[in-house]
């Protein structure tokens, strides 16, 4: 067999990926930048080569014995970011990659996209054929990119697509915004807390991803990769707050007033170049419903989820006092 390369490497998803293909026998090879952490990847068995992923040429030169790609790169959303870096990176780059593969006659190409690109769920669960409705330039560069790939898979290359649902776990620090007010008993809900959410815990991610790189039913296909099922998002902070043994949150604020604040202190921090302490985006998130249905990869795939919430939450929490993110 030949080498599987995995772009994004350093990243939470695709270190996780690297580890999970190293134990499986295989040969990995990374890209990375120049200023990558490579040390973690190296120790662990993978080979990291330094490929500007934006240079097709650079690229087509590191594309030798590469028989399966992991493409988890992507430039993630920031605040006031030049939205040409998200399209350079998660349409172009992808693109240069995609060329590089079909040239190299790989055996799949696994693109990783996300169900930001369908945006808010209004009437859960949706699944691979609800409608695309990008709510920003990331989306909307995944949006792209996900087209991108399903385009070379139309004219007859081995590609699947992927789209995880909110991932988190030990090594990942995003739903630290949750945990750390929680823990400390100062959390404050915007809103109702009845707009629905749904989680992935990181070892599962990572089964469907490696599924959707070797089953044969995945090529040409669209798969949503969540957690076994959805919560409200009352619940979701019901349950951290158990697992970290505090008191439920009661506090709650009505939603308009706290979004209008938002808007307002974007429009002043934009002109100034600065990131704003308080921004739409972060607050829709507790106003928009995101939940998703599995079924496909269950049946083409035999994906089956085998960590629930509580105890995805809990490893999640031991991890963060371990890190001293958390007080115990």
């Amino acid at each position: 067999m030949g080498k599987v390369l995995v772009t994004g490497a350093t990243g939470f998803t695709g270190s996780h990926l690297c580890r999970r293909l190293v134990e499986s026998g295989e040969e990995v090879v990374a890209f990375v930048r120049p200023s990558s952490r490579v040390v973690p990847l190296q120790e662990m068995g993978v080979e990291c080569q330094q490929v500007n992923i934006k240079d097709p040429a650079a690229i087509k030169q590191h594309f030798d014995g590469i028989d399966r790609v992991y493409h988890v790169a992507a430039a993630y959303r920031t605040e006031h970011v030049d939205p040409r870096e998200f399209f350079q990176v998660n349409v172009e780059s992808t693109r240069h990659l995609l060329d590089a593969a079909k040239e190299a006659g790989v055996q799949r190409f696994v693109h990783c996209s996300t169900v930001g690109v369908q945006g808010e769920i209004k009437d859960p669960p949706a699944d691979e054929n609800y409608r695309f409705e990008p709510g920003d330039h990331y989306q909307e560069s995944k949006k792209e990119g996900e087209l991108l790939a399903l385009r070379y898979a139309a004219a007859g290359m081995p590609v699947s697509v992927v789209r995880p649902v909110g991932i988190y776990g030990p090594g990942d620090t995003r739903f630290l915004k949750l945990f750390r007010p929680i823990s400390k008993k100062m959390f404050v809900m915007i809103g109702s807390g009845q707009c629905l959410y749904h989680m992935t815990y990181i070892d599962d991610l990572i089964d469907g991803i490696v599924l959707a790189g070797t089953k044969p039913e995945a090529v040409g296909e669209v798969f949503t990769i969540g957690g076994e099922r959805y919560t409200t998002l009352r619940e979701l902070v019901d349950t951290i707050a158990e697992v970290l043994g505090k008191p439920r949150p009661f506090l709650r604020i009505p939603y308009a007033p706290v979004y209008a604040a938002s808007v307002l202190c974007d429009k002043l921090c934009r002109p100034l170049g600065i990131a704003p302490p308080l921004y739409p985006r972060r607050v829709e998130f507790f106003a928009k419903s995101r939940a998703f249905s599995i079924e496909k990869a269950k049946r083409l795939l035999g994906y089956a989820p085998q960590v629930g919430l509580h105890e995805g939450l809990a490893r999640t929490r031991d991890w963060y006092i371990q890190e001293g993110l958390i007080q115990p």
